[in-house]
């Protein structure tokens, strides 16, 4: 297995900084801390060579807060734009692509080019072949992003990076949330630390236990076969790997069952072998959330963003009468006060 080195010099170049300032401040020039960068990048930019090369960063302290997402209450862990997310950015700019190349073809949860759309086509394809898909069997991984064990993901780390400098500054960075577990949502190398802590066990799915189709969403695992007693006993031998090699479990909630009977539920909607709909608890939402919108005079930004946000989610799915009974009536609405909404509704109708 490969491991590679002399990074840490590529990720302190100021050509390398630069990049990652602008990357970093895109869809935040409004913020008060970016402004003051703007005012002479550089400086700050050097501030931060001079931090990582002399070894003396540290992660700033985190602003913690709590979200609700889809029901479920999420701490969110927030780090300042300098020079924190701007550091992040150039270690990443150097090693998102020997990550890219260590997750599966299926690994699709925040990986650049790939995504929920992406999965739901390696899905349909994969349910067209009937015979090697009539069971399925869901997992997901207990509070995921909490239990990642600090010293196993190092350890992890040091299978792909023999850089010293490198793998001194990415411990800062796992170390920086307090415990021996835990990395925190919302910084932009968790997301690919995640994926890179499941991606030897992707690769055991694949390689070892000889799963054709298998399909990951973060900690989200869906893996179809034609075999119901395989499942049962995949299912008992991925819970010794988690166990013994990743100190992690699975949720309660797993399920093995006939994709012919029931639909997939899945990256936000239900699958059927032949059709798709959307997932019971976002049209709920959808459904009250345009019943309240109807009755105001006059959509505001943030609302007609919203239902510009459901019309993206219905047009991947078979979703003609959801549309029809919703969300036309609110655009068909809002064009006669804007008609620069007229594309919007040509894409809702289609």
């Amino acid at each position: 297995m490969k491991r590679y080195n002399n990074i840490f010099p590529k990720i302190v170049e100021m050509d390398n900084l630069r990049l990652a300032y602008r990357n970093a401040r895109k869809g935040k020039s409004y913020y008060e801390e970016v402004k003051i960068i703007d005012e002479n990048p550089d400086y700050y930019l050097e501030q931060i060579q001079q931090m990582l090369i002399s070894g003396n960063y540290k992660t700033s302290e985190y602003v913690i807060f709590k979200k609700n997402d889809k029901g479920k209450e999420r701490e969110i862990y927030k780090l300042p734009f300098y020079p924190d997310r701007i550091v992040h950015w150039a270690i990443m700019l150097q090693i998102e692509h020997i990550f890219m190349q260590t997750f599966t073809d299926f690994t699709n949860a925040s990986l650049k080019d790939r995504g929920i759309h992406r999965t739901l086509k390696q899905l349909d394809k994969a349910l067209k072949d009937e015979n090697n898909t009539e069971y399925c069997l869901k997992i997901d991984v207990k509070k995921f992003f909490p239990n990642i064990n600090h010293d196993i993901l190092k350890n992890l780390l040091r299978k792909k990076f023999k850089d010293k400098l490198l793998l001194e500054l990415l411990d800062e960075i796992i170390d920086s949330v307090e415990g021996s577990k835990g990395v925190p949502i919302g910084n932009y190398l968790s997301q690919y630390f995640a994926n890179f802590y499941l991606s030897y066990f992707d690769h055991w799915l694949k390689e070892e236990k000889k799963c054709k189709y298998v399909f990951r969403y973060m900690d989200d695992i869906v893996i179809l076969d034609g075999d119901k007693n395989f499942l049962h006993n995949l299912k008992r031998e991925i819970d010794e790997y988690l166990k013994v090699n990743l100190d992690l479990k699975v949720k309660e909630n797993w399920q093995i069952f006939p994709t012919n009977v029931r639909g997939i539920d899945f990256v936000g909607y239900r699958v059927f072998r032949h059709y798709k709909l959307l997932r019971k608890s976002t049209y709920k939402r959808m459904k009250e959330k345009c019943k309240k919108l109807v009755k105001q005079d006059s959509l505001s930004f943030s609302n007609f963003c919203t239902v510009n946000s459901y019309v993206g989610w219905l047009k991947w799915c078979n979703s003609y009468d959801l549309s029809l009974k919703y969300i036309n009536p609110l655009l068909i609405k809002e064009f006669e006060k804007n008609p620069n909404s007229k594309k919007v509704i040509e894409n809702a109708r289609n």
